[in-house]
């Protein structure tokens, strides 16, 4: 038996389709969180927009009316908590991206393998899964660096542990019916 499944979404996401519909749901979510991604020809002399994000959200915060007072501590846990966001993505950017991203495959490699041990196994949860990873893997390719080759490999062994485990519930799920 050879791998069937395919995730034909996975090339139209470049192109503005996003499963569930034309836009991400978490859009919002995304731009609050995420910093503005720059090339090597922008202007990096201006301010990171820290200190506008956090303005804008005490804005928001003002907003809510007088109820929305912060006592001191308070005050103090979400500046330690902006301090620890920003040194994690002073971090993250000394790592090279394809390390980070070859992360998130073997993340997901194992989401599938943990919802392919399940029992029962849950079929639809690891192929989202696969797919994710094949996704990744397929789509960037030599992209990924050195290690493109071994996630290659962990693609077509999760692939080849999916046919198995579904030719498996298939076949006992016919020797219950037969019985």
């Amino acid at each position: 038996m050879t791998w069937t499944h395919v995730a034909p979404h996975c090339a139209n996401t470049a192109r503005g389709w996003w499963p569930g519909g034309s836009h991400p749901h978490f859009a919002s979510i995304v731009v609050a969180r995420v910093a503005p991604v720059t090339d090597e020809t922008s202007d990096t002399s201006s301010d990171s927009g820290t200190d506008s994000e956090y303005d804008a959200i005490n804005e928001r915060l003002a907003g809510l009316g007088d109820d929305a007072e912060l006592d001191d501590e308070t005050i103090d846990a979400v500046e330690e908590a902006q301090r620890a966001m920003a040194d994690a993505r002073a971090r993250l950017a000394d790592v090279p991206a394809e390390v980070v991203v070859t992360n998130h495959v073997m993340g997901l490699y194992e989401l599938a393998a943990i919802h392919l041990s399940g029992s029962p196994p849950d079929l639809g949860q690891a192929a989202l899964a696969i797919d994710a990873v094949a996704c990744l893997v397929d789509g960037l390719g030599d992209r990924l660096g050195p290690e493109a080759p071994t996630m290659n490999d962990a693609l077509n062994n999760i692939r080849l542990a999916f046919v198995q485990i579904k030719g498996s519930v298939e076949s006992a799920a016919d020797d219950d019916t037969a019985d």
